[in-house]
């Protein structure tokens, strides 16, 4: 698998992430012969992002599947979903903030990953409470996680956005911004949160999703541009290198952990602690929540707050932009 950095517009967290990778050429475990089928995979550089890319590389799952993969790295999925949809990306991966882009109609989901419990709002040292937010100048990524979560803790406080001032920015600008005491306050996600504490180290964490945990699920997942999902075969395909590697993440979590460092250039440790901030979800595990109604009631509770957030008009069936199989 070759990992390079996305053209044009989008943004590589950091070159350092990007290693160039071998062991998914066509005599390592494809069938004899057989010519494979080409993937542009996106990801982002974290625990979440990057695992199951990390697992399927060093398990050559791809060219078991009769996969070719090059991967390219994303700042976050709404990017990823842009990539794919000017024919750029054929799969991606998403945070819980993202969903409301294929339940517009601007993607499919191919299969979900893990619980997410990443993401804060954080404000500078002397910003107790949410409700002093009020007034205060707060950056924010819109369409992701963190615009999620803000939106979310705003809620909480009895707060509008007009109540705030929003600066829309990526989130590599946010940790420069809030570093350099440009921002009062943002809504941000580990691991760039341990970046903004090696500025901010006395900074406040306000908000978190285990706050939200009993309004709704945060689920992230991997996704695909439409006409890539209507490939059945190929999506297929795709699937079934997840679901592997899903299998060796649960039963492997330090060999995991490692390779996802290697893949990343960061310390074992630092990748370990990213990976706590979320529940990683097995193939058995994700079936059964398929087969008993869970995932469709945790898109449909995300439904219900995209629409009262502004992001969709309806809440449209689950159904409709799950392309992952099993869904009840």
């Amino acid at each position: 698998m070759t990992f390079s950095r996305t053209s044009r517009s989008f943004l590589a967290i950091a070159a350092a992430s990007l290693l160039a990778l071998s062991g998914c050429g066509g005599g390592d475990g494809g069938e004899s012969g057989a010519d494979l089928t080409e993937v542009n995979f996106g990801y982002i550089a974290d625990y979440n992002g990057a695992s199951l890319l990390a697992v399927a590389d060093d398990q050559k799952l791809w060219a078991k599947n009769g996969l070719e993969v090059e991967a390219k790295v994303f700042t976050n999925g709404p990017l990823q979903i842009t990539a794919m949809n000017a024919g750029d990306l054929d799969y991606g991966y998403i945070g819980p903030g993202a969903v409301w882009l294929p339940a517009s109609g601007k993607a499919k989901i191919v299969a979900l990953n893990s619980l997410g419990n990443a993401d804060r709002v954080i404000a500078q040292a002397g910003i107790t409470d949410l409700s002093r937010l009020k007034g205060k100048k707060i950056g924010v990524p819109e369409g992701t996680s963190g615009d999620m979560i803000l939106t979310l803790a705003l809620q909480k406080a009895g707060l509008s956005a007009t109540d705030v001032e929003r600066v829309p920015m990526d989130a590599a600008t946010i940790v420069t911004a809030f570093g350099a005491g440009q921002i009062d306050a943002a809504g941000i996600w580990y691991p760039l949160l341990n970046n903004i504490k090696q500025r901010k180290p006395d900074l406040v964490e306000l908000a978190k999703n285990a706050d939200f945990a009993d309004q709704m699920a945060f689920p992230t997942a991997f996704v695909a541009g439409n006409e890539p999902a209507a490939d059945t075969e190929k999506t297929g395909k795709v699937l079934q290198v997840l679901r592997e590697a899903m299998d060796f993440r649960a039963q492997n979590a330090d060999t995991t952990i490692a390779l996802t460092a290697k893949l990343l250039n960061k310390s074992a440790d630092d990748v370990k602690a990213d990976a706590a901030n979320s529940e990683m979800l097995d193939s058995a595990t994700l079936d059964g929540y398929l087969a008993d109604g869970t995932v469709t009631k945790w898109l449909t509770g995300m439904g219900d707050y995209f629409v009262g957030a502004g992001k969709l008009a309806n809440n449209p069936a689950p159904s409709t932009y799950y392309a992952g199989g099993g869904l009840q």
